[in-house]
């Protein structure tokens, strides 16, 4: 079993609501759990019926929820460019607020929604204090440039390191000019920038890891969903992410005396055996519509047997 679950598909197919029934389901067979939700748009709340925060909640045995704050990741990186900043006007160069945050948003950020992520995922693959981890993630856009962050604020990291080096390098050697070798400062001081480099290199790791993570993509029994499931599940894999399952959400499997219903059953049903045979390796799980339900407790441990062989 998977230590690391991530839900992905595009907006408006029940992400949320089968990372929270994954969550569910995982407490129940006897896991300390926490379900995160990454999507900027936080419904988890909503899904689990309990007020969920920026901080883990237990809503239940066995079972945490926490929402991330995007302010959060955006303080924490900020302030490394901040202490860059210091050691520019050490060297004579001074910048103001302004330029500060446009070297911070310019140099890694493509956005605060997928740095807040970043930093949850961090954040949360660093403890050791829950057996599984389940990410609610945010639409397919959002997905693809949150895996490719790492890379990019590796690269910002590093030329960062290099420019703080070169400046530093400078310092010391005016300043030993002047008061000799004892003006020189240490050079073993905690590192923001070699420590944010370690956490991308974590995050990039777990995030491939087939022994610890297991992605996977929540679409629709539609025509159209089929293709651009397809291509979210290449676009994973070119990011040399674990794909596994395909949950298929929204199947109907009572169309009754209704004859439009049993048209929709019809489509749903070769949508379905596209994606079977589109995707041969990837096991698919189908959940049965819901509509007008309410989501609780009680309908996401409905849900969960439905997940039940990849949540033991």
């Amino acid at each position: 079993m998977s230590e690391i679950l991530l839900y992905g598909g595009k907006g408006g197919v029940g992400k949320t609501t089968m990372a929270a029934a994954s969550g569910v389901g995982l407490a129940s067979a006897g896991h300390e759990t926490l379900v995160v939700s990454t999507d900027p748009a936080h419904s988890l709340g909503d899904a689990v019926d309990r007020k969920v925060g920026g901080e883990p909640t237990e809503i239940r045995q066995r079972l945490w929820a926490v929402e991330v704050d995007p302010q959060t990741g955006i303080d924490r990186y900020q302030s490394l460019f901040e202490l860059l900043a210091s050691d520019l006007a050490d060297a004579g160069i001074r910048l103001d607020e302004d330029e500060v945050a446009a070297l911070f948003t310019s140099g890694v950020m493509p956005g605060s929604d997928e740095l807040a992520a970043l930093e949850g995922l961090a954040t949360y693959l660093e403890t050791d204090r829950w057996d599984r981890i389940v990410f609610d993630t945010a639409p397919t856009g959002h997905t693809l440039r949150l895996l490719d962050l790492p890379s990019v604020m590796d690269r910002g990291a590093a030329a960062a390191l290099d420019l703080r080096d070169q400046v530093r390098r400078k310092v010391n050697a005016a300043r030993t000019l002047v008061f000799g070798p004892m003006a020189r400062r240490g050079t073993d001081d905690p590192d923001g920038f070699t420590e944010m480099r370690e956490r991308m290199a974590l995050v990039r790791e777990a995030l491939r890891d087939p022994d610890r993570t297991s992605f996977r993509v929540v679409t629709l029994p539609e025509t159209m969903a089929v293709r651009e499931t397809e291509r979210l599940v290449d676009k994973l894999r070119a990011f040399d992410i674990p794909v596994t399952t395909l949950v298929v959400n929204r199947v109907i499997t009572e169309a009754g005396e209704c004859e439009r219903c049993q048209a929709r059953q019809t489509v749903q049903e070769d949508a379905i055996e596209t994606l079977r045979t589109a995707l041969p390796d990837l096991v698919v799980r189908t959940v049965p519509d819901r509509s007008g339900e309410t989501v609780g407790f009680a309908e996401l441990e409905q849900i969960s047997t439905h997940l039940a062989s990849t949540e033991s």
